[in-house]
């Protein structure tokens, strides 16, 4: 048929409006979409230096900035986050609970290769989700020192879970942290060298001199009989506590608005600290937690909260006077340090601060529920979800009030035989929020068709070497866990140890099994507390590495991790995975340095160690001033065995000098004899720990000479005093008495058997 000119407009007209015109109208729409939804961050990540705490510190400020800058999304916007590194050693950035591909999660050498120095990195990823989060460094220590900052994931004005009255609050991204004028390396190896300079600052030493002041002295015998030592609830001291990178806010006006009577709130709280617990309270009242981890639950009024490590809480509050400033309060677990956020205009208004904690009475409770071969005895109890804290017997506020109600109340029985004797919410009218408390306002249920994979694991480890694990074995000696993709993983966590952990899932959010049904509420970091048994559970349908560990620093840095590998993923950042799991493994298990030396009247002596996880290599050394004194130097390799790690096998190297002269020799208990000036001597012997943490050392050389040992370092007599004494059945013996001073110094006397009294100043590192 001949088209007309007509004809042909028309039909070219119709063919636009059925085919181009809707491709036209998509490549637009798409062009649009794009263009709002691509959310560039770029991060200049640079050395810099602090005076947070009343020293010049070094610290790593992102664009000029600590905390790292607020990161806020939309949910559907694409996040292109462009990281350059400007320092001297390699970075990372981990985004903390948020969804994404695996190969954008941020752990070196387990998702992608760290960030060298003087390289740019570009982290691009879609935002499916909502809710309050954070981010950090996962390299080394850095986390520590100022790399961490607030991550906001906003809901769309139309999304069908806008609640109104709370999403639609005025909101404030608060920031918790800690800062240590100390290099966190050194925090790292003092805590793996079982140094006790923290407790010395905190107060917190429990010595034999404090105990009998306080009528404790059997509870501190008790103590050290089951081979424990003294009671506490945090690891490190912090110089100063921030929010926001400041010690003390004044928040008068948010959008713009001036705060008064009446309005309310939202405080997007996240705990960025390394290792710190922090009580949450507010002068003006109740706070009301309507979320928690970034997801959304039934709003539950309280009167405090505490939040673990790495955990977020949305928290509403309400101004409830004119001319009333209000403090947000956040302190320390152990109570040592605080931060304040005024909230309002006006008088400041302050809350009471929290007492100080009753160490002896934890001591207690703690000799209570070990048993001597270091696991903990619940005695029947079922604890679970933070609902009865074993701290709470070293709660002045709690059992101060309980005490009197127990006057008052003839008919309750012996409290010591009572669960509820650790239930802060049955004991006073004090209301802390527990995970039972928390449930979702939505369905959380799992496919019920989905296969199951039931994972047990119990969270080990022991303060006396810092040594923190899960089924007694830390990163370094196992394998990566399989799973499949579409599998449920649910997983029963009992704590062992007499600390807490907050154990953080990366990739993806688990249900807490609290009794809310098909409402459980949905979380990425579940506190668990000594003698717990929680239950957690999430579908494993995101391919990929992803790491499950302890969020206290010290602690992941200590061995307590694992990883789910969700089926076999092929990393384009990690060609060689085992190469790169290999590394990952080798940063759980570092070695820690230490060397102690006393320059003396009488002589020198000293030793130095070199540790990791399970091994020890020891040199101890003494030098008299003449030939009667001579010199000695004993090297000993050892593997620590046990979960306790009361055991060590080693061999080991004795070489010494002494002029013996014509008819003089060295005899011992067994009568062996040694009428040399010079002894060289390879042995194999064992060192264990006995009550009352005296070691206990046996070792033979290969010349049939045996020799027995009992030893014990650093017995706390008062809060500065330590003592310690050796003696063996080579008829050798010392007694020592030593003052510190700071953390590497102290001024030392003591009595050794060859080379008599001695005074001297002894420096340790």
């Amino acid at each position: 048929m001949k088209l007309t000119h007509e004809n042909s407009e028309m039909d070219i007209q119709s063919i636009f409006q059925k085919k181009l015109l809707p491709i036209a109208l998509m490549l637009l729409a798409t062009t649009s979409l794009f263009a709002q939804k691509v959310v560039r961050y770029d991060l200049y990540v640079k050395d810099t230096l602090v005076n947070f705490a009343g020293k010049e510190k070094r610290a790593i400020a992102v664009n000029g900035q600590i905390p790292m800058p607020t990161l806020t999304f939309t949910e559907g916007d694409t996040a292109e986050i462009v990281v350059h590194n400007q320092l001297k050693e390699s970075t990372s950035l981990h985004w903390h609970g948020v969804f994404l591909p695996n190969k954008e999660d941020g752990v070196p050498w387990l998702t992608q290769k760290p960030i060298e120095p003087g390289t740019t990195y570009t982290y691009r990823f879609p935002i499916i989700q909502n809710g309050t989060h954070w981010y950090h460094s996962h390299s080394g220590l850095q986390e520590q020192i100022g790399m961490y900052g607030n991550f906001v994931m906003l809901k769309k004005q139309n999304d069908p879970t806008f609640r109104k009255g709370i999403d639609d609050l005025p909101t404030v991204p608060l920031m918790i942290s800690e800062w240590t004028n100390y290099n966190p390396n050194n925090i790292n190896r003092m805590l793996h060298n079982a140094n006790d300079w923290a407790a010395i600052k905190k107060n917190a030493t429990q010595s034999y001199a404090e105990a009998i002041r306080e009528g404790h002295f059997k509870t501190k015998i008790r103590n050290e009989w089951k081979r424990m030592l003294a009671m506490d609830v945090s690891d490190v001291y912090y110089d100063k506590i921030l929010l926001n990178g400041n010690h003390t806010t004044d928040l008068k006006t948010v959008d713009g608005k001036t705060l008064k009577a009446g309005d309310k709130v939202r405080l997007r709280v996240s705990n960025g600290g390394a290792s710190s617990y922090f009580w949450l309270r507010y002068a003006g009242g109740k706070i009301t937690v309507v979320a928690n981890d970034g997801n959304d639950v039934e709003p539950v009024e309280v009167d405090r909260l505490i939040i673990a490590v790495s955990e977020t809480y949305d928290i509403v509050v309400t101004i409830p006077d004119d001319g009333v400033a209000y403090e947000f309060l956040a302190t320390t677990e152990d109570r040592t340090q605080s931060a304040s956020y005024f909230i309002g205009n006006g008088i400041k208004q302050l809350i009471s601060p929290l007492p100080t904690l009753k160490y002896f009475e934890g001591m207690k409770m703690m000799n209570d529920m070990m048993k001597m071969n270091g696991d903990l005895d619940d005695m029947g109890m079922k604890m679970s979800l933070n609902q009865m804290d074993m701290n709470v017997v070293m709660y002045p506020e709690i059992t101060g009030e309980a005490k009197q109600k127990q006057k008052h109340d003839h008919s309750q029985h012996n409290m010591d035989n009572d669960p509820n004797r650790y239930n802060a919410n049955e004991l006073g009218e004090i209301k802390t929020l527990n995970y039972a408390m928390l449930q979702s306002p939505h369905n959380t249920e799992l496919p019920k068709d989905a296969p199951v994979k039931e994972l047990k694991f119990t969270l080990t480890g022991n303060m006396n070497r810092y040594v923190w694990s899960m089924d007694n074995r830390i990163l370094s000696e196992v394998d990566k866990i399989p799973v499949k993709k579409g599998e449920i993983l649910r997983i029963t966590i009992y704590n062992n140890s007499m600390m807490r952990h907050p154990m953080h899932l990366h990739g993806f959010d688990f249900r807490v099994i609290n009794g809310k049904g098909e409402n459980a509420p949905l979380k990425n970091v579940l506190d668990i507390m000594p003698m717990e048994t929680d239950t957690i559970e999430f579908l494993a349908n995101e391919e990929g590495d992803w790491f499950f560990h302890c969020h206290i620093l010290y602690h992941m840095m200590g061995g307590m991790n694992r990883v789910f590998a969700v089926d076999d993923y092929q990393n384009p950042h990690l060609p060689n995975k085992k190469q790169a799991y290999n590394k990952l493994q080798r940063e759980s298990n570092m070695l820690h340095f230490m060397i102690e030396n006393d320059f003396a009247t009488n002589g020198n002596d000293g030793e130095a160690m070199v540790q990791n996880a399970r091994w020890s290599l020891g040199t101890e050394w003494r030098l008299g001033y003449n030939d009667m004194h001579g010199y000695e130097v004993e090297t000993h390799l050892g593997r620590y065995i046990g979960k306790m790690q009361w055991f060590m096998p080693f061999i080991g190297f004795d070489y010494r000098y002494r002029k013996m002269g014509m008819d003089e020799h060295e005899t011992n208990l067994f009568r062996q004899k040694n009428e040399k000036d010079t002894r060289r001597a390879v042995s194999l012997g064992f060192m264990y720990t006995l009550p009352m943490l005296v070691n206990f050392q046996a070792e033979v050389y290969h010349d049939g000479i045996v020799r027995l040992s009992l030893m014990r370092e650093d017995i706390p007599i008062s809060k500065r005093i330590r003592a310690g004494f050796m003696v063996n059945t080579d008829f050798e013996y010392m007694a020592e008495l030593k003052y510190i001073i700071n953390k590497n110094m102290g001024i030392r006397t003591h009595y050794d058997s060859d080379m008599g009294f001695g005074v001297g100043l002894s420096l340790n590192y």
